[in-house]
């Protein structure tokens, strides 16, 4: 598909964007201008994508000629290069397609990744430890910076529950497919008739919410102070440093402890709720525009299970695409890139076909 009057267009909107920008009372509405330089990184993004396209093409054509000339040595080296330009076409023809769809301005975003143990007791806590460092160590390749925001241990070294920040490029956009329900399986330390047990846990990607998209008034918060519980050290158990904070009009608690201030423990708590207050709000206006259309790819849905760890086989399957993969060492060392490619691919094709038929 030839896709140069759709990028024309959207270079046309570019230029109408930096002048909107370049207005002096520009940063007088917050809200939008926020909105409005998401909007430009993603224009400039797909503009700068678009022209090394093309470079990539015109580069290819050339190399694929000169492979046929009659000078070996420059045949070779021109040889050598195809591979390399045919996988860069391929992966920059798929980032301009994808910021041609319409799109969540969200996936943008940071995010929120808030992991809490399910069925399966002790064991369930350990693999939330283990997931956590699985998203840690995948975020590092990415290039992004992590910040353990809460945390609640477990008495064998696990966690009940962590949540993480996660901040760089477009976070949400590669994050939010590992909502859901993550199950392993595999024989406890404890268990002396080589038994495999299933063990559970739940994984929720929340994208960051600024204090711009969600109006939280002062009179709906009531926040609390509290000395905090479990191990933490002398500084954390004799000094009220936890806070809990609960949203009035829904009931909404979030409780933090693990900075070494109330200042930081509020500070905290408040990007929490603002991100779960963003997620209820964009949970109702997608199912409003979506109410037609069943997606299972990104639906954030915490009861959905979406992938499997088997550990006797290094097996890792990932339910919605019906994609597994026989090395889970690699896996849980953050290498999930073979699945998220899968899932946006997916996901795009679903939304292009919704999109024809719109």
């Amino acid at each position: 598909m030839d896709y140069s009057a759709l990028v024309e267009k959207r270079k046309a909107r570019l230029s109408e964007v930096e002048g909107l920008i370049s207005a002096p009372d520009f940063f007088n509405d917050q809200k939008t201008a926020s909105e409005m330089m998401r909007e430009h990184r993603g224009l400039k993004k797909l503009a700068e994508n678009w022209e090394s396209l093309q470079e990539c093409r015109r580069n290819l054509a050339d190399n694929q000629e000169l492979a046929k000339g009659e000078d070996k040595e420059m045949a070779e080296m021109a040889e050598e290069e195809i591979p390399g330009l045919e996988s860069s076409i391929e992966k920059l023809q798929a980032d301009v397609q994808y910021a041609l769809l319409p799109k969540d301005a969200a996936e943008e975003r940071d995010a929120l990744i808030e992991i809490r143990a399910g069925a399966g007791g002790d064991e369930a806590s350990l693999f939330v430890g283990e997931l956590m460092k699985m998203y840690n160590r995948y975020s590092e390749r990415q290039g992004w910076k992590t910040e353990h925001l809460e945390s609640s241990p477990s008495e064998v070294g696990g966690f009940k529950e962590v949540v993480l920040k996660v901040s760089g490029d477009e976070v949400f956009r590669y994050l939010k497919y590992e909502s859901g329900v993550h199950r392993v399986q595999r024989v406890p330390a404890t268990e002396t008739q080589g038994r495999i047990h299933t063990s559970t846990a739940t994984v929720a990607v929340i994208p960051e919410a600024q204090e711009v998209d969600v109006d939280i008034k002062p009179d709906d918060l009531d926040i609390q102070t509290c000395r905090s519980g479990g191990a933490g050290g002398q500084h954390v158990n004799k000094t009220e440093s936890a806070v809990q904070i609960t949203y009035k009009p829904t009931g909404l608690m979030v409780r933090c402890e693990d900075g070494r201030s109330q200042t930081q423990n509020r500070e905290k708590g408040m990007q929490i709720l603002r991100a779960k207050l963003y997620e209820e709000r964009k949970r109702e206006e997608d199912a409003k525009h979506a109410a037609q259309r069943k997606s299972l790819i990104g639906s954030g849905d915490r009861s959905e299970k979406i992938r499997t760890y088997n550990f006797p086989q290094s097996r890792v399957t990932d339910h919605r695409i019906n994609h597994t993969s026989h090395n889970m060492d690699y896996v849980l060392d953050g290498q999930i890139n073979e699945f998220t490619e899968l899932l946006q691919k997916a996901d795009m094709e679903m939304r292009l076909e919704a999109a024809e038929n719109d």
